[in-house]
């Protein structure tokens, strides 16, 4: 019997033909003579180095000093302007026409070097965010506390530099970075989300942000809020789909706030496990509806 099952044995040959078959068949593969689209490793060790941009000595286990600090951010500026410039290339020339193509390489160029020339702008952004976290969390006991270890805001980070990339026409590499971030602390926000300053998310598991949602200054929101769309038809794909989320408005866990005409007004308090399809007032609270249950007879 056990004779058997060793002659049954695929061979290594058989194997690899197998397979290779299924990639003619079927797909799916990334190679050079192909289509050659962005490599999600090279894209997360990119984004990596523009995080260490951003908080230099934070994220990473290399000691810093000052007279080593120009150094360090010139190699990293350096990489990034090549890697991630290789990889913009392969995303836009994996969607343009052939006429397109041969201007891939300077508009992703142009197009890593602005985002690097943003940095000190993103940097002023993000520690508005961390101020906000620390300010509106009795736990956190600095902001540096925030910057290494809250989730929230390490999710605000990664949206920050994917939105704008999203908003400079990169295709592919915005989703990469935020779907990344998604599995990592199981915040989803689209790149194409619009966050104004100040922006708080607070423990942040199971929140989900669309495409077409517009938040605004010093917004705070809980584990669980949805804001989303009330319809997923793909005819809509180009439609505001998702609500807008005035200043200063806190949405408490489990809230689900829903449809492109939903508007939250400016000061508003929406309160744990709401399901609200239209909008509300400036200054308003609202609170889900409560039932008192009987006991059994």
């Amino acid at each position: 019997m056990d004779s058997k099952i060793v002659s049954n044995k695929p061979t290594f040959d058989a194997l690899t033909a197998s397979i290779l078959s299924s990639y003619q068949d079927i797909g799916g593969i990334n190679i050079s003579e192909l289509h050659n689209f962005p490599n999600t490793e090279a894209v997360i060790f990119s984004l990596k180095d523009i995080q260490s941009l951003l908080f230099p000595g934070f994220k990473t286990a290399e000691q810093i000093t000052a007279d080593m600090l120009p150094y360090l951010t010139a190699e990293k500026i350096s990489r990034i302007a090549r890697d991630l410039t290789q990889e913009v290339q392969k995303a836009m020339l994996f969607i343009k026409s052939d006429a397109q193509k041969s201007h891939c390489f300077s508009l992703a160029e142009s197009t890593v070097l602005s985002l690097l020339e943003e940095i000190p702008a993103l940097r002023k952004k993000l520690l508005l965010d961390a101020k906000a976290a620390f300010e509106g969390d009795p736990a956190a006991r600095s902001m540096e506390e925030v910057i290494l270890s809250y989730p929230g805001f390490e999710a605000i980070t990664v949206h920050r530099i994917a939105h704008f990339l999203h908003q400079n026409g990169v295709p592919l590499i915005p989703r990469i970075m935020s779907e990344y971030i998604h599995g990592k602390t199981g915040i989803d926000i689209h790149p194409g989300a619009t966050i104004g300053s100040s922006f708080c998310i607070d423990h942040g598991t199971g929140i989900v942000i669309g495409e077409t949602t517009e938040i605004g200054n010093n917004v705070k929101i809980y584990q669980g809020v949805t804001l989303g769309a009330i319809s997923v038809k793909k005819d809509l794909c180009d439609k505001k789909r998702h609500p807008t989320i005035e200043d200063d408005v806190t949405i408490y866990a489990g809230a689900s706030i829903l449809g492109g005409g939903t508007v939250i007004g400016k000061g508003s308090v929406i309160g744990g496990n709401v399901w609200l399809t239209e909008s509300v007032p400036a200054g308003s609270t609202t609170i889900a509806k409560q039932e008192t249950l009987q006991p059994r007879k």
